[in-house]
C-alpha cells in the first residue's frame, strides 16, 4: 500500500497508511484494537473528508469498521481484490495447520459460507471495488471457479 499512499499524497490527498498484524488475530481484533485507534488518530482535531483505500482482507475490516461506527465525514471506499463473498481458497484449505499459520485466525473467516464474516457484514456506504483476472497463484486458481487473481474470484468480489 506504500504505492498507492505514494500516489495519493502526489495528488494533494492527505494519507493514513494503517499497518496491522493481519496474521495474528481475528477481524473483530483487528479492526476494534488496530483499525478503529489509529482512524480516530489521523481525524484528530480534522475536519476532513474520511475516504478509505483497502487491499483484499482490508475491504472486510473497513465494513466492519463501518457496520459499527459512524463518521459524519465519510467519503468513500475503494476495494483492492476484496473477497467480500469469501474466497473458495478457505473453504478448501482453511482446516490445514499450515493455512492457518499462513494466514491466521481473520483468513480462516474468510470462506464462502452465509455465516461467514465476510458475507455478514453490510456495505451502506459509497464504494467501488477494483479487482483482476491475473493469477497470482495458479495453483489456487484451479480451486476458484471464474477468472480470478488467484486469491478470490471475479464474481466474489462483488457486493
Amino acid at each position: 500500500m506504500r504505492k498507492m499512499q505514494k500516489a495519493l499524497i502526489e495528488q494533494g490527498y492527505g494519507t493514513c497508511n494503517i499497518a496491522y498484524p493481519s496474521r495474528h488475530h481475528s477481524i473483530e481484533k483487528l479492526t476494534q484494537d488496530y483499525i478503529l485507534p489509529k482512524v480516530r488518530e489521523c481525524l484528530a482535531n480534522k475536519d476532513v473528508k474520511l475516504n478509505f483505500v483497502t487491499h483484499s482482507l482490508g475491504g472486510i475490516i473497513v465494513r466492519n469498521l463501518l457496520q459499527k461506527e459512524k463518521f459524519k465525514n465519510l467519503g468513500a471506499v475503494v476495494m483492492l481484490s476484496p473477497p467480500n463473498q469469501g474466497s473458495e481458497v478457505v473453504d478448501t484449505l482453511g482446516d490445514y495447520w499450515l493455512f492457518e499459520l499462513i494466514n491466521g485466525p481473520a483468513g480462516k473467516e474468510l470462506g464462502t459460507g452465509k455465516e461467514s464474516t465476510s458475507n455478514r457484514l453490510p456495505a451502506k456506504f459509497k464504494l467501488g471495488i477494483i479487482t483482476g483476472n491475473f493469477s497470482i497463484n495458479p495453483i489456487f486458481s484451479l480451486i476458484i471457479p471464474g477468472e480470478d487473481d488467484g486469491k478470490v474470484s471475479i464474481e466474489r468480489a462483488k457486493l
